[in-house]
Parts: C-alpha cells; sequence; structure tokens
C-alpha cells in the first residue's frame, strides 16, 4: 500500500466511484468526497473490503464556495499527502438556462468551475513542493458544443478543458502532471436514459461503461498526457457538431427535433 493518498470527488457513485476503484486496485490510500454521507459510507467499506486499502470518506457539499478551503484544511490538520487529485463531482441538466433554478444554476458553477480550480490551486501548490503529483479534471466532449439545453455544463466543462492544458503546461516541469478528460455518454445514471437507449448505445459503442472510462483515464493520467477523449464515436462526434452552423441549429430548435 502506498503511504501518499488520492482524493477523488463524487466517489459515492458513477464515474468517481470506479476512479476510487481504480485508484484502490493500484495500492492508493484513497480520501473519497460525497454530498450523499450513507452511500460514500457503503462505498468506503466495499473499497476497504475489495483492496485493503486505507479508505477515509468525508461527507461534503462541493458545491458551495467554501469547500475547496474546508477539504485542503481537513487534509492538512491530519497530514494526508495527496498525491493523485481527481476532480469528478458534477451535475447535469438538460434543460434551458432560464428555466433552471437560480440555486441549480449557482451550483453548477461553483462545483464545475469554483472549487474544482481551487483544489487544483491549493492541493497543486503542495504536489509542486514535493515536486510529484497527478490531477484530474472531468471535462466532456461538450466542451467544443455549444448547443441548446446545455448552456452552463458545456460552458463549464470547457473551463475544465482549457484549465487543464493551461495548468498542464505550468506545471509539467515541476513534476506535476495534469489531465483534462473528455468522455461523450457514459453509462450512469446522470443521464437518465432509457434501458433500451442504453443497451444499444454500449453495443454501437457510442457509450461508454465507468469502468473502462476510469482505467482509461488513469492510464492516460499516469502517463502525463494533458488530455483524452475516449472512444472513435466520441471523437467523431465532437467534429460532427462543431461544424453545425448556428442557423441550422435554431433550424433544429424551432423544429423541435432537439
Amino acid at each position: 500500500m502506498k503511504d501518499s493518498y488520492a482524493l477523488v470527488t463524487g466517489a459515492s457513485s458513477g464515474i468517481g466511484y470506479q476512479y476510487a476503484r481504480e485508484m484502490g486496485s493500484r495500492g492508493y490510500r484513497l480520501i473519497i468526497v460525497s454530498n450523499e454521507p450513507d452511500e460514500l459510507s457503503s462505498k468506503a467499506e466495499l473499497l476497504r473490503s475489495d483492496f485493503g486499502v486505507e479508505v477515509i470518506d468525508v461527507a461534503m457539499d462541493l458545491g458551495v464556495q467554501s469547500a475547496a478551503q474546508e477539504l485542503y484544511n481537513f487534509c492538512t490538520e491530519r497530514r494526508l499527502e495527496v498525491e493523485v487529485l481527481i476532480n469528478n463531482a458534477g451535475v447535469y441538466h438538460d434543460r434551458d438556462f432560464l428555466e433552471d433554478s437560480e440555486a441549480f444554476n449557482s451550483l453548477i458553477l461553483n462545483l464545475h468551475v469554483y472549487t474544482p480550480a481551487m483544489l487544483v490551486f491549493h492541493f497543486g501548490k503542495d504536489m509542486e513542493s514535493r515536486g510529484k503529483g497527478y490531477i484530474l479534471n472531468m471535462s466532456s466532449i461538450t466542451s467544443d458544443m455549444a448547443i441548446q439545453r446545455m448552456a452552463t455544463y458545456s460552458s463549464t466543462k470547457a473551463f475544465l478543458k482549457n484549465f487543464s492544458r493551461s495548468t498542464h503546461i505550468e506545471l509539467f516541469r515541476k513534476g506535476v502532471y495534469v489531465t483534462c478528460v473528455r468522455p461523450g455518454a457514459v453509462a450512469t445514471g446522470l443521464y437518465n436514459l432509457k434501458p433500451s437507449a442504453l443497451k444499444a448505445g454500449l453495443a454501437l459503442g457510442y457509450i461508454i461503461t465507468p469502468e473502462k472510462l476510469a482505467r482509461k483515464a488513469v492510464n492516460a493520467l499516469f502517463k502525463g498526457r494533458p488530455r483524452i477523449t475516449p472512444g472513435f464515436s466520441s471523437k467523431l462526434l465532437v467534429i460532427l457538431v462543431s461544424i453545425i452552423p448556428t442557423g441550422a441549429l435554431k433550424l433544429i430548435r424551432r423544429l423541435k427535433i432537439f
């Protein structure tokens, strides 16, 4: 078992839990964070049982602006050396910007922009001083898609994409590697897909399982890659959507195709 820790946010389910499993399988002690305390505690027990590593579960709402400082303080007060930071926590709504509540719009901006950036700021400084560290930021292929009903989601994911590239360049010579992961559809409950659509997507390859995504992403992280977009279908979709003119998107909206 390694002496250092991997910190995973949004680790009580879905992709975040698979990231925790991937890091546990590699011998890392774990700090897992989520705003679902019961589910988080349950997952912590499974991780301890399956991998025999220390697991510290931290129930915390990362959607408030004080969260990054509080989480960093929690770790430093306990002298928990974080070697790997995985910024995974996120939310998703397929809804027009003005139809969402002020509370949700504030939540997604904090959760996808402010908190991950400040976690990189705090933990990144420690990694820089030690000359070693790994940071993984979860973006999305929608970071290249300015389309309806994803105004905040795609824009915040674009921030994570650009922020990751900039910090990767700033830090790689100091022994700290930042990787941006940009998946397409993932087989989790986040998108509320119908079972038939999920099954078809997995069969056709345009939906990836959380287990496969976590494995590919962590492999890319430890190779020092600045960015990974898993799956040929996702790469192709980015190209196709990016060349659709605004007029065509307006027509799609008018005809209620999407």
